[in-house]
């Protein structure tokens, strides 16, 4: 009788690479690992292509700011494109050397911050052309974040913010002092185009 082959269980903590592709720009199809994160979850292949055709005119030479980077996704996206600087803040110490391995493969110079994005925005006062805000669900930092974008200057007035937040939650964009210039959705997933008014 064949004995059976004993099967090696993952330990539940190993953390498992994944891999997001870039759609466009010079980068175009380049598979990236990043690894398995709590709450990390690079927006879709779907979603960034719809986005950067909606910032396809102003994503050259731009100024970006990846707050809660994460696998990067976005800004690698706009660094592709030509980005001329994207700033990286992630305080997940392993993904942010993750997000610098990728980098250094595709030859960038764009620099990663591991600190929490919200001390990041706290201490930041130069403004930027594009924000990228996705932060971890349920935990009201959407909201903190766009306070402090807001009070420490961080847009001027031809300024984009593109946003992802959970399906169930219900913002006033007005009242916190933008214009949703374009909206998508995947799934559970809303994402937004903002413009400061």
């Amino acid at each position: 009788m064949a004995k059976k082959r004993s099967q090696k269980k993952s330990p539940k903590n190993k953390r498992h690479p994944n891999h997001l592709r870039i759609i466009g720009g010079n980068w175009r199809s380049r598979k990236l690992s990043f690894i398995d994160a709590p709450g990390l979850r690079p927006t879709p292949d779907r979603i960034r292509e719809t986005l950067f055709n909606w910032l396809q005119a102003q994503v050259h030479g731009s100024r970006c700011l990846d707050l809660f980077a994460g696998s990067g996704a976005l800004g690698l996206e706009a660094l592709s494109r030509g980005a001329s600087e994207v700033l990286f803040v992630e305080k997940n110490r392993a993904v942010a050397i993750q997000l610098e391995a990728n980098l250094k493969k595709l030859e960038s110079d764009a620099n990663v911050i591991q600190q929490d994005a919200i001390s990041f925005l706290q201490n930041e006062t130069s403004a930027f052309d594009i924000i990228f805000l996705d932060p971890p669900y349920r935990q009201n930092l959407l909201k903190q974040s766009l306070d402090l974008i807001q009070q420490q200057k961080l847009l001027h007035n031809d300024s984009f913010i593109y946003l992802e937040h959970e399906a169930e939650g219900h913002f006033d964009w007005e009242e916190q002092g933008f214009e949703v210039f374009r909206n998508a959705r995947s799934g559970q997933v809303n994402g937004l185009l903002l413009r400061p008014l």
